[in-house]
């Protein structure tokens, strides 16, 4: 590697596109050389335009920064088939970028070793988006995404502009931790600085965000991690509509046939668990309420005012099963389904 100076070129460059700042006696470590070479290599790279920015200090080191164009990404093959896969797959929620995902796609395929392509290729002629009413909702702009994920990266204080629920609109500065993406919403966990505590704050309601060049120790999240955190937020957020019941089912059956968040749904015994839902739409309630059996009418409760939304769901259910019950009767028999739901006689 010492020797072989193109080799030691690339491989350079990849590890410093792989984390945002390397010290020079890590990359001599890394490459097997001395830190002169380290010096003469970033030299190099600088006059082949890339560039490499580097401080001094106790914190010093190289980092790629953002130079005028693009520089060509190094990718391994697993890295340039996930790539491939991301770009096809991971666009929910995230505005305006399903054709320049298909646009990257496509460029990626062409430079792609032939042991890979066909993979790729694969990838591209099989797989199709389908757009579904819940996976729809609020988009968040991608540069922004970008912005907060390079601060939660580099644990670099930001701020922005936010507009509550209720339509408040205000500066806000705080600490990043992660984004997390609750199909279709994006999530910026983070320390408000302002305010002294962790918060939530949805991408779409996001606007301006600016690092401001002053990094932090991490702090502890309140939490196991990230996306737990949301969940217990979300779990936890105040709704018009609630409903609680005693469930014959255990915890994990319960949590899989309604999609609920975790602190949901809470386990009695192995066979019983507790499920309460809240929603400002009634109907979202509705729709998971089919998905299971409740136990006693005595172990129900919930918001008065949903019981009608309930009571017209039901009918509109109980017509339909009857218009079904009065075509099989009509019909002698005909079209009647078997117990696996195909159609027999």
């Amino acid at each position: 590697m010492t020797q072989d100076l193109p080799a030691r070129m690339l491989r350079l460059l990849s590890l410093l596109q792989t984390r945002r700042t390397w010290s020079g006696t890590e990359l001599a470590e890394r490459l097997g050389v001395t830190l002169r070479t380290i010096r003469r290599d970033i030299d190099r790279l600088r006059t082949l335009g890339y560039p490499v920015k580097g401080t001094t200090g106790t914190a010093g080191g190289y980092r790629l920064a953002a130079g005028a164009a693009l520089p060509p990404l190094l990718l391994d093959d697993e890295e340039a088939v996930a790539v491939a896969v991301a770009l096809r797959t991971a666009t929910s929620g995230v505005a305006g970028i399903e054709e320049t995902a298909v646009r990257a796609l496509a460029k990626l395929e062409q430079v792609l070793p032939a042991r890979l392509r066909h993979q790729v290729a694969a990838i591209q002629a099989t797989t199709a988006p389908l757009p579904v009413p819940w996976s729809t909702g609020p988009t968040a702009d991608p540069t922004v995404l970008a912005t907060l994920a390079a601060a939660c990266h580099d644990h670099e204080t930001v701020t922005f502009t936010y507009r509550t629920g209720k339509g408040e609109t205000g500066p806000r500065r705080a600490e990043p931790h992660s984004l997390v993406a609750a199909t279709p919403v994006w999530y910026l966990v983070a320390y408000d600085t302002g305010l002294g505590e962790w918060r939530l704050f949805r991408a779409d309601r996001l606007t301006d965000p600016a690092p401001t060049g002053h990094r932090v120790t991490p702090r502890a999240l309140p939490a196991a991690d990230a996306a737990a955190y949301v969940a217990a937020r979300l779990a936890a957020a105040p709704a018009r509509y609630a409903f609680h019941a005693v469930v014959p089912a255990d915890a994990a059956t319960v949590r899989a046939r309604t999609h609920s968040l975790p602190d949901r749904v809470r386990p009695l015994d192995d066979h019983t668990s507790t499920l309460d839902l809240a929603a400002d739409n009634p109907f979202h309630i509705v729709e998971q309420l089919l998905t299971v059996d409740l136990g006693p009418s005595d172990t129900i409760g919930g918001t008065p005012e949903l019981a009608s939304h309930l009571e017209q769901c039901g009918q509109r259910l109980l017509r339909a099963a009857r218009a079904l019950a009065g075509q099989d009767d009509e019909g002698g028999g005909a079209g009647r389904t078997n117990g696996n739901g195909a159609v027999g006689p």
